[in-house]
Formats: C-alpha cells, sequence, structure tokens
C-alpha cells in the first residue's frame, strides 16, 4: 500500500514515466495463485519468498500475441497489458492485406474468428467465404482473409477474442467461441494494428520485437509480390523506422525465409528464429534425431544460430518420472543453437495432461502448479534464452525472484 501510495504521489509531482522502469511492472495475482499450486518443495518456498518483488522487465519474456489470455490477441490493449506484466520482447505476427500492406495477424486467414468482419456486411461480402449457418449436422463455416481487404478497411475491424461457435446459426451467435478458461471481458473494442503501427508502439514501450512472418494462405507471387518481397518488406519496416536491428528477432516456419535473413541481411542473422513445426511432419520423431531433417548441426551450419521448437519438444521423463530436458534440447545445445520455445499459458487448466504444449511430460502434469515446475527445468536444465507466454506475468515473476538471465539483473 505504502508503495502504491507513493506512486501516487510522484504521479501527481512528476509523472510515473519518471520511476524506474523495473518498479512499473506489474505482475498481479495469478503467479500467486499457481505458486499456492505447486506441489511442496524448496521451488516452491524458494518462489513463495519472493511475494513482495522486485519484478523486472526481461528479454526472457515473450508476449506472444501481446497477452491473449485475456485480451484480443494482436491488439493494442493486449500489446499493452504484456508490457506492463514485465514482457521485454513483444511479438507481431505478420500477414498482407489485398494492397501487401503488413499486418499484425496469427494467420492470414483468421478474421472471422479473431475480429468483427463478420458483422459489418460490406467487409463480410469480401471474404474468401462467406458464413454458413450450422445445419444438418454441418459445423458453421466462414473463411476471411487479410488478403481479402485493404489495409484502410482492416484498421476499420475491431480484434477480439480468438473463437468462433461451430453449432452457430447466425453470425452473432459465430462469434461467440471463446474457450472458458479465456474471457471477453475486455474484447468489445480491441485496436487492430498494422505491422508499422506495432513498431511505433513497441518502440514507444521500450521493448524488443519479434515478427513472425506468417505462411501465406493464398498462391505466391501475389499480384506480382513474391515470397522474397514478403520477406523483404518486413525487414525493410524496422530499417525505415530507425529500429536497431539487435532489437529485432524476426522469425519464420519457413527455413527458407530464415535462410534470405542470412544471405540477405547479416546484420539481422544472429537474431533470426528458425520455428521449429517439424513435428507435423509424418517421419518427426523427437527420440529419433534421424528423424530430424535437416539436423541441428546442418542448421548451424547453415547458419541458423536459434532455433524455437514447441515446449514439449525440449521435455522428457526420466524413469523415476522427474522432468528433465528431451533429446531434442541436448543435441540443439551440443550443436551451438540458442533455443527459445512456445507458448506457456496457452494451454487452460493442467488439469488433465496439458494438452499439446505438455504432451512429452502429459503423465505427470495434474496441476497448474507445475507450470512453474516446467519452466524452472526449461531455464536452468535447458537453457532456453527466451519463452513465449500468453500470460507474461508469470513468466516475469518466475525470472526477477530467480534472476534469470543473470545478465539481466
Amino acid at each position: 500500500m505504502r508503495a502504491l501510495v507513493l506512486c501516487c504521489l510522484v504521479f501527481i509531482i512528476q509523472g510515473c514515466k519518471s520511476l524506474p522502469e523495473e518498479q512499473a511492472v506489474q505482475v498481479g495475482a495469478r503467479p500467486y495463485y499457481l505458486i499456492d499450486n505447486m506441489p511442496d518443495g524448496p521451488l516452491k518456498q524458494q518462489l513463495a519468498a519472493c511475494g513482495n518483488g522486485p519484478f523486472y522487465k526481461t528479454d526472457f519474456v515473450i508476449g506472444h500475441r501481446g497477452a491473449p489470455m485475456q485480451f484480443p490477441e494482436h491488439s493494442k490493449e493486449s500489446y499493452l497489458a504484456a508490457a506492463r506484466m514485465g514482457a521485454g520482447v513483444l511479438e507481431c505476427d505478420v500477414a498482407f492485406t489485398k494492397d501487401k500492406q503488413l499486418v499484425c495477424r496469427h494467420s492470414q486467414c483468421d478474421l472471422h474468428t479473431t475480429t468483427n468482419i463478420l458483422s459489418i456486411p460490406e467487409l463480410a461480402a469480401k471474404c474468401s467465404q462467406p458464413f454458413t449457418p450450422a445445419k444438418d449436422g454441418q459445423p458453421a463455416q466462414a473463411k476471411c482473409c487479410t488478403s481479402d481487404i485493404t489495409q484502410a478497411e482492416f484498421l476499420t475491424l475491431k480484434a477480439k477474442m480468438d473463437g468462433a461457435n461451430p453449432n452457430a446459426k447466425t453470425v452473432a451467435e459465430y462469434l461467440q467461441g471463446t474457450p472458458n478458461w479465456r474471457t471477453d471481458l475486455y474484447a468489445n473494442s480491441g485496436t487492430v494494428m498494422t505491422h508499422q503501427q506495432s513498431i511505433t508502439l513497441f518502440k514507444e514501450l521500450g521493448v524488443k520485437m519479434t515478427p513472425e512472418l506468417k505462411s501465406p494462405a493464398v498462391s505466391m507471387p501475389f499480384d506480382g509480390f513474391s515470397q522474397q518481397d514478403y520477406a523483404q518488406k518486413l525487414l525493410d519496416e524496422y530499417q525505415a523506422l530507425g529500429v536497431n536491428s539487435q532489437d529485432v528477432y524476426p522469425q519464420s516456419f519457413n527455413l527458407n525465409d530464415v535462410k534470405y535473413w542470412l544471405n540477405n541481411h547479416p546484420e539481422f542473422a544472429n537474431n533470426s528464429i528458425y520455428l521449429d513445426g517439424r513435428d507435423e511432419q509424418a517421419h518427426f520423431n523427437a527420440m529419433d534425431e534421424t528423424s530430424w531433417q535437416p539436423s541441428m548441426q546442418a542448421l548451424y551450419d547453415d547458419g541458423v544460430r536459434i532455433i524455437a521448437p514447441p515446449m514439449w519438444m525440449l521435455l522428457s521423463l526420466d524413469q523415476s518420472g522427474k522432468i528433465v530436458p528431451s533429446l531434442y534440447a541436448t543435441k540443439a545445445k551440443q550443436a551451438g543453437l540458442n533455443i527459445i520455445t512456445w507458448s506457456l499459458e496457452r494451454s487452460g487448466p493442467l488439469n488433465n495432461g496439458g494438452g499439446y504444449y505438455y504432451q512429452s511430460i502429459a503423465p505427470v502434469i495434474k496441476q497448474d502448479g507445475q507450470m512453474m515446475t516446467v519452466i524452472d527445468v526449461l531455464a536452468k536444465q535447458v537453457g532456453v534464452m527466451a519463452i513465449f507466454s500468453d500470460w507474461p506475468a508469470t513468466l516475469t515473476y518466475y525470472a526477477s525472484c530467480m534472476q534469470y538471465p543473470a545478465s539481466e539483473n
């Protein structure tokens, strides 16, 4: 309470911007809930002892689409929330519009589930697939892409929580599909953003930036706009706005995009991230390194320095059921690759194995508090350089308490 009063007095006299940036970080109630929910033991005791902070902004924490556990993803409001929670890096997933302008959207064709486009007749009419109500056992459907509309039209949209009701008979029903462990409380007027707008905002917030070049959902080249044009335009917008290349971590699941940046923009080379989605390939086996093509060493030899797999690929269980680094994690480190992973706080309650992101350790995942144990293994044993999170405060609490990475605090 004393600190809050002091902040208010300082705000009246000088404005809160004069406070040290680390004291402005707010973690809220969730980290405390998770710690209370942890199994008893030394880690729980150590984390509980940090309850009074201080908490610091850290590059260990990446705001995955902002803070979409409660705010519409890629909205200005989501980004502001993530920054307040201590995220030192914020993500804009990059897609392009009909007039080949870059905007923040997780998928080129998700406007029907992440915005109000279907409720605007003149824009809904431009969607690749108009809304079709559920009928005769067939789910309700729609498909609206950024490439269906211009950037100016995109900016008239409002962001909403990602979700759709497959049983909907009307557009209004279709738009009400938010998972029950998220909330629509802050989802009435989310502000969508262009890529350039996100850069300007992130500069104002004093955070680093990690744009992801999303896979096009249309044939390329698109009206003369090639994949290389797309990859180049992403970097051009940082350079045009005077952002230091060391503050930008461009990422892509497409290895050819990463190689394009490595070969044509050496100033971004050490920060370019290869998002590893090879688990979607039929032959992939996380426990068989011969199925990882290209190999870890081949990636390093091609110039890749950061690899980013989903969390489950970095974790395994030993014979006693203890969570330990996986073979994948060990081999990536041996090859000299730095590791970033995704995505914490995206699974909902961890009371039945945790779903996709915890699949390699599902037998021991029984309660939400074990999220802190997973973070601890990823940080101290795997040695990840950063973690994407849908609710950055959880990671901020951990990193501030453990002073991880040590060089930041």
